[in-house]
């Protein structure tokens, strides 16, 4: 496994397992029988930060679908450089960070690991034009 892949490995569990918060936290708001019910309009609220999670989930469910193609062209050109390794480490922890400080109700700090994550896959697709 190149060590792009391993982040991407990382990245693809981490994304995995993101709704396990948020759905514990709707299982105690409302019940399990409630959890599995179709949404309605008159459902409890969940707590402000499993709203949060879930939309962080879903950011990353979305940046993953730029992310890992990138990784696997990269992979399927056989190219790797330390920039590339270090952009897949940058990928990732800064998906960590906005999924911390989304769920905790940062702004300007989720705002900020976000634009890391995009620059990090900027440099991704720059390096399958060999530009890194």
């Amino acid at each position: 496994m190149t060590r792009e892949l391993f982040w991407l490995t990382l990245t693809v569990i981490l994304t995995g397992l993101l709704w396990i918060p948020y759905m514990v936290n709707r299982c105690q708001v409302r019940g399990l029988s409630g959890a599995m019910a179709n949404p309605s309009r008159n459902d409890k609220p969940q707590a402000e930060w499993a709203n949060r999670l879930m939309f962080a989930h879903d950011n990353a469910v979305e940046s993953l679908i730029i992310f890992a193609p990138l990784v696997l062209i990269l992979n399927l050109i056989d190219y790797s450089t330390n920039w590339t390794v270090y952009a897949c480490a940058v990928c990732f922890w800064a998906r960590v960070a906005h999924v911390i400080v989304y769920t905790v109700g940062l702004p300007v700090f989720r705002t900020l690991a976000f634009t890391i994550g995009f620059l990090a896959q900027a440099v991704l697709a720059l390096a399958i034009f060999r530009v890194f």
